[in-house]
């Protein structure tokens, strides 16, 4: 088996060391007899499968009254389901060395499955998977159980300053858009939720007409054909098109919020409404922010705020591109009483950064890189299986992975300063310090 995984591997990376011509990742689509759209790849390596079926089902979903709706659905799912118990549940997909998980996000949520390939524990494992998807219990008893792990767990988030602060963040950076919304929900919110909320949730957002089935494993193309019938044809259809998210609105003006807390470090967030998937300056943006503060120690936050001033351990930057606008975020941690000082080094590293992009000395360390370690993305079924998930939510381009190096070699100083200077604005930002007593 380590043999077959090393020649695997080793076709990969060759695929995209020497610049194929041919696919590196042939991407096979095509949709069920009911709506749900497909992305398989086959891969022989290991004699394993591994399934996901997502849905417009995330937190995104949710609204202020039902805050954390989306989530207690994605989790009870596997908890009873065709009359049997979360127990039965967990003995079957045990019994086959199966592993079947909920998948929660801002736009999307569903269930994964990593399954064996042979005859009788891949048939047992998406027996299961297919009895949750469609036809889920949500036992009463199971879903009060759920709900008080979660409220318990809010209880703890709301003493420590991370989840205060990223939580504060979201809230400014979105005000009423559903991506405000805490994705766990509220102590409030989850406990008022009932059983039958839970379940017309459910019916109104798990549905064959925004599934999303991704494959990839040793499996054929009849196989898969087979799997996502099976695990497509007993979802129920949405008569009802689900409403479109409102515009995200941008920042008037900036908004900073200083929050109180006892903890020997400050805690700050700063950013704005980033980038969408589909945004066409997205290899300029993700490049850039590559320099600026997503490439760890060799970009400029690091250099500027850690290296040269020892001001925190860590500071990063990165976007959270969503179906809309997801943030472009700044964080770092830092003692309290140096925090204006950290905080004014990235304002104005930002700043310059904005202004005057990349050298070409930083642009030309960058590429190489993301191209070196390109591979690596896509080095195990489940990086794959994530993929193709992504690619089938957002519709991107089959061909999206084979042309991502290129697609960043490609990109100028002039299109990263450009980008930057039309969607960053470093005067107009939201801006969270968790620590001290609030006060400047």
């Amino acid at each position: 088996m380590r043999t077959r995984l090393i020649n695997t591997l080793f076709g990969i990376l060759t695929l995209f060391a020497t610049g194929a011509v041919e696919a590196a990742l042939p991407i096979q689509h095509w949709q069920t007899a009911n709506g749900a759209q497909v992305y398989f790849v086959e891969s022989r390596g290991l004699p394993l499968v591994d399934v996901s079926v997502e849905f417009d089902a995330g937190a995104r979903r949710d609204s202020p009254a039902r805050s954390g709706l989306a989530s207690l659905t994605a989790q009870t799912l596997v908890l009873g389901a065709g009359g049997l118990p979360e127990e039965a549940i967990s003995r079957r997909l045990a019994d086959v060395g199966a592993q079947l998980a909920a998948t929660f996000e801002p736009d999307r949520a569903g269930m994964t499955l990593r399954t064996l390939s042979s005859d009788h524990e891949r048939i047992q494992s998406l027996e299961m998977m297919a009895k949750v998807l469609q036809h889920p219990d949500f036992p009463a008893a199971a879903i009060e159980r759920e709900k008080a792990r979660i409220v318990a767990g809010l209880k703890e988030e709301g003493t420590q300053p991370g989840p205060i602060g990223e939580k504060a963040f979201y809230a400014a950076l979105y005000g009423d858009h559903p991506y405000g919304l805490p994705g766990a929900g509220q102590i409030e919110t989850v406990s008022a939720l009932q059983r039958q909320d839970v379940v017309e949730f459910y019916q109104r957002h798990y549905v064959a007409d925004s599934a999303v089935i991704s494959l990839v494993g040793d499996v054929g193309r009849s196989q898969a054909e087979a799997i996502a019938e099976q695990l497509s044809a007993g979802l129920p259809r949405n008569s009802v098109a689900l409403p479109e998210l409102p515009e995200i609105a941008p920042l008037a003006q900036a908004d900073i919020r200083r929050i109180p807390h006892p903890a020997t470090q400050s805690h700050i967030l700063l950013g704005m409404p980033g980038m969408s998937r589909t945004d066409p300056d997205y290899f300029a943006l993700y490049l850039g922010n590559y320099i600026l503060g997503g490439g760890g120690f060799a970009s400029r936050l690091t250099e500027e705020v850690r290296e040269k001033r020892g001001l925190a351990y860590s500071v990063y930057s990165y976007f959270l591109p969503l179906a809309q606008p997801g943030p472009f975020q700044i964080g770092l941690q830092t003692r309290q009483e140096q925090s204006q000082q950290a905080l004014d080094v990235v304002r104005a590293t930002l700043s310059r950064f904005v202004t005057e992009g990349p050298s070409q000395d930083e642009l030309r360390r960058a590429k190489l890189n993301i191209g070196g370690g390109f591979p690596l993305r896509i080095d195990s079924n489940k990086k794959i299986l994530g993929y193709l998930a992504l690619i089938g939510f957002y519709h991107l381009p089959l061909n999206y992975l084979d042309a991502f190096s290129d697609k960043i070699e490609k990109v100028t100083l002039a299109e990263i300063k450009s980008a930057f200077k039309r969607r960053i604005n470093p005067e107009r930002m939201v801006t969270v310090i968790v620590g001290g007593n609030g006060e400047k």
